[in-house]
C-alpha cells in the first residue's frame, strides 16, 4: 500500500459505521488486523473472530484511503447487550468470572468496549493506531448510548488510555491484569467512567475529543511528535437508525429472552 500525500503529509479518511451496514469494509478490517496480529506472533485471539460483523451492536472506525481502496488501521466499539458478550468477557471470563458481573453492573446505564485497535506499518508513527482512533471512538460513544467504556490494554497503551480518561480496574484478574492473548503478553482492564464529560482526561485530549464531537465531519491536520497527517473525519453515523438492545445476565452469557432494554438513540 502506498500512502497518498497532500502538501507533503499523508491524507486519509477516518469514518465510523455500524458493522452490519458495511460488511465489505469489515472484511478489509479483519484482513488488516489479522496481518498485524500475525506479525507479533499472535495467530488468533477471541476479539479478532469475525462474529462481530453480524452483531448489530458492533461499531467500526476505519482509517482508509480517500477512495476506500486501502485500509490503514481501525478500531471497534462493542455495545453490551448485542448478540455477543463483550470481547473482554470472552477473553478473560474463563480466568475470572467476576468480569461478567462487573460488565453487567455498568451495562445498566449503557456500556461498551473499545477493542480491535490496530494500524498498518505504512502509517506507523502518525498516531493512527494510538491516539487519533482512540479519540474518535470516545467522541462517538455518547451518540450510541454509552455512559462508560471498557478496554483491555497492552502495557504500552496504559498511559495513553489514562490520558483520555480511563482508569485501571483492579477488581478482576490480578489487580486488573491478565495474561492475554498469550502467556508472555500482559493485558490490563481499564474503564472510562464518564464518556460524556471526561473529567479525568488530559486537557489536550479532552479538547480534541470535544472538538471532534462538535465537528463530526470534516478535515483536520493532526500532529504527533512533529509528524503531520491530514484526516478527513466522518463520525456522523447518519445512516444509523434508533436501536434497542435487549440483554440479560445468565451464567455469564447475554440472552435475548428477557432483561433490560438498553436503547441506543442518536443524540442531535
Amino acid at each position: 500500500m502506498t500512502l497518498i500525500l497532500k502538501n507533503g503529509r499523508p491524507t486519509v479518511r477516518l469514518r465510523a459505521f455500524r458493522a452490519i451496514d458495511d460488511p465489505e469494509t469489515c472484511l478489509r478490517f479483519i484482513k488488516g488486523h489479522e496481518h498485524v496480529l500475525t506479525s507479533i506472533g499472535v495467530k488468533k485471539v477471541t476479539s479478532s473472530k469475525d462474529e462481530w460483523m453480524f452483531n448489530p451492536a458492533a461499531f467500526v472506525l476505519i482509517v482508509e484511503s480517500m477512495d476506500g481502496s486501502h485500509v490503514y488501521g481501525g478500531a471497534r466499539i462493542h455495545v453490551a447487550g448485542g448478540t455477543q458478550a463483550l470481547p473482554i468477557e470472552e477473553a478473560t471470563g474463563m480466568m475470572d468470572s467476576k468480569i461478567f458481573d462487573l460488565v453487567w453492573s455498568y451495562a445498566q446505564q449503557g456500556t461498551g468496549e473499545g477493542c480491535g485497535l490496530w494500524n498498518s506499518r505504512e502509517i506507523a508513527g502518525y498516531g493512527i493506531g494510538s491516539i487519533f482512533l482512540t479519540r474518535a471512538a470516545i467522541a462517538i460513544a455518547p451518540r450510541i448510548g454509552l455512559k462508560t467504556l471498557f478496554a483491555l490494554c497492552a502495557p504500552y497503551t496504559i498511559n495513553l488510555t489514562k490520558a483520555v480518561g480511563y482508569r485501571q480496574e483492579t477488581g478482576v484478574g490480578n489487580n486488573g491484569t491478565f495474561y492475554y492473548p498469550k502467556l508472555d503478553l500482559l493485558a490490563t482492564t481499564m474503564i472510562l467512567d464518564d464518556v460524556e464529560n471526561l473529567p479525568t482526561a488530559s486537557d489536550e485530549d479532552k479538547e480534541a475529543i470535544f472538538s471532534l464531537r462538535k465537528m463530526a465531519e470534516g478535515p483536520r491536520i493532526e500532529v504527533l511528535r512533529s509528524k503531520e497527517i491530514e484526516i478527513f473525519y466522518d463520525l456522523t453515523l447518519n445512516n444509523l437508525k434508533d436501536l434497542g438492545l435487549k440483554c440479560d445476565h445468565k451464567n455469564g452469557q447475554w440472552s435475548a429472552e428477557s432483561g433490560l432494554i438498553i436503547p441506543i438513540q442518536m443524540i442531535s
